[in-house]
């Protein structure tokens, strides 16, 4: 009767360390994959990077002059040029500048910083008018490398008065919106209450 009882007992122990057993493998196994998946989505929007939100187009005149002084400044030659540049110039966001942390507890992404937009990539073609040299002062090829870096800032500078910094911020809304749109695909949710969002923008994050 006393091995009988104890074998009893032994199969209720032996089940009840089996099933702590199975169920702290599950937990873990629920828990790494879960780290796992925050891994992989905090991966996935930096990979995105640069989002491109507004595009403007440019058309200026740059015009360059130089005069060097020669023979103790008694024999001025002066070289010049007139350039006409077109550019298209890219502003959006840099994804990779976004402070974000995952909770897998709560499964949630939580965007704590979102970057101002900036200015992304510029594209220029450069067409050059009345290139004139001097007699003493030329164009070599440093010169025009540098005369196109000039003309190029030219263009960067232009860019704040233009206005595409302001319409890109107009496109945070949608840029937070595409983010939880990445975050939704493995079920986890996007806190953003920690960003300073107009109410009237909120509520178009709500409906």
């Amino acid at each position: 009767m006393g091995d009988l009882i104890e074998m009893f007992l032994s199969l209720i122990l032996g089940s009840i360390v089996t099933y702590w057993v199975i169920n702290l493998f599950k937990r873990k196994s629920t828990k790494e994959l879960t780290e796992k998946q925050s891994v992989i989505l905090l991966d996935k929007i930096k990979s995105v990077c640069k989002l491109i939100t507004v595009e403007g187009d440019f058309s200026e005149i740059y015009q360059y002059e130089n005069t060097t002084e020669y023979l103790f400044n008694l024999i001025p030659s002066k070289k010049k040029a007139l350039i006409v540049i077109k550019a298209k110039a890219s502003v959006g966001y840099n994804l990779s500048k976004i402070e974000i942390k995952a909770n897998y507890l709560s499964k949630r992404i939580i965007l704590s910083k979102f970057p101002e937009p900036e200015v992304l990539a510029i594209e220029t073609d450069f067409k050059y008018y009345d290139k004139t040299n001097g007699i003493l002062n030329r164009f070599n090829f440093e010169d025009l490398t540098n005369l196109n870096k000039e003309a190029k800032q030219h263009i960067i500078d232009k860019i704040p008065e233009s206005g595409l910094i302001a319409s890109a911020k107009k496109e945070t809304l949608e840029s937070i919106l595409l983010m939880e749109a990445i975050v939704a695909t493995i079920g986890w949710k996007l806190d953003y209450s920690a960003l300073e969002i107009p109410s009237s923008e909120k509520k178009k994050l709500i409906s």
